[in-house]
């Protein structure tokens, strides 16, 4: 029998990431409210991650790099071991970010040691955060958001090769900048990005705007037999395929993951408010909550529909 979901899954959890491991359990993370570590906790079933117990297994340091606003960490498994992917900034410049690995070689990555690997470097030493990392054909790839100081904006995305889970290799290439009006609400954004492979395409889902109820999400489109590394490869779809729905009280959802049920049902990891007027800075507004649902597949790629309202059961 399907687990019956209710909205949200965890509370005050923004960027949220997901995965099914072969090991039977789901594996969570997000950012905390407070953007000083990374959380992760586990459990064989989704809803069952509301009340798992959680651990912060890496906490900011306290100056110099990796000691300010740790944002959007994912976790990993690549050639056996676990990598957790991760933004932060300095005590003295926290919105300047650049992007760090940690890696752990036990089983269970709630236990045994996490080492940093250090910066993952990238063409220019500029703003950048929310890396992924996805296999195709034998290869390792890496997509994450970067600004580009030469052009107006405040990130695009990037794709590129992997020598190793924390060492690019050969061209970086964008493949994404904000050019719609969607994209450009507050600031202009592309981030977050999350892969999909299925029915002979690679499918990259991003948000845009700012972080209030003007957060939306954007998909790429490639087909897999097309070089990944060729900006031509890849196609914007013009409207934003997942968005605000004021009935439903769900405000600004984006920064999403993907993971499945038993049964092989898709679902769509993502945050979002269930309020509109926020006072301050969206980014100190804590209550970014997680949320599920699933989705549907239709001969031109995924359809994620509405957000579902709270406490409505997630079918």
């Amino acid at each position: 029998m399907r687990e019956t979901i209710t909205n949200p899954l965890v509370e005050q959890r923004a960027d949220p990431w997901i995965i099914r491991h072969t090991d039977g359990y789901y594996y969570f993370t997000a950012s905390l409210p407070d953007f000083r570590g990374i959380p992760l906790r586990r459990a064989k079933t989704l809803v069952a991650l509301t009340e798992a117990e959680e651990r912060v297994v890496w906490t900011k340091r306290e100056t110099g790099i990796m000691s300010a606003n740790i944002w959007a960490p994912e976790l990993h498994h690549i050639q056996g071991k676990w990598y957790l992917y991760f933004a932060a900034a300095r005590e003295n410049h926290v919105f300047d970010h650049r992007m760090y690995v940690l890696e752990n070689s036990s089983a269970n990555p709630l236990e045994g040691e996490w080492v940093e690997k250090g910066q993952v470097r990238t063409w220019c030493e500029s703003f950048a955060l929310d890396a992924t990392t996805f296999e195709h054909e034998g290869r390792l790839y890496y997509v994450w958001a970067q600004k580009d100081p030469s052009i107006d904006g405040n990130s695009n995305l990037y794709i590129s090769e992997m020598a190793n889970p924390w060492t690019l290799t050969g061209p970086q290439t964008m493949i994404a900048t904000p050019e719609y009006d969607w994209e450009k609400v507050g600031f202009l954004v592309n981030e977050g990005p999350a892969v999909l492979k299925r029915n002979g395409h690679i499918y990259i889902t991003f948000s845009a705007s700012a972080t209030d109820h003007h957060y939306c999400m954007g998909l790429l489109r490639a087909e897999e037999t097309s070089n990944l590394l060729d900006a031509a490869s890849w196609t914007k779809h013009p409207e934003p395929v997942f968005g605000t729905d004021e009935a439903a009280s769900q405000f600004g959802p984006g920064h999403n993951s993907f993971t499945t049920l038993d049964d092989g049902t898709d679902i769509l990891v993502y945050h979002a408010r269930n309020y509109k007027e926020i006072v301050g800075n969206p980014l100190w507004d804590p209550n970014r909550h997680t949320r599920v649902q699933p989705f549907m597949w239709d001969e031109t790629g995924p359809v994620f529909g509405r957000p579902i309202r709270d406490e409505e059961a997630v079918r």
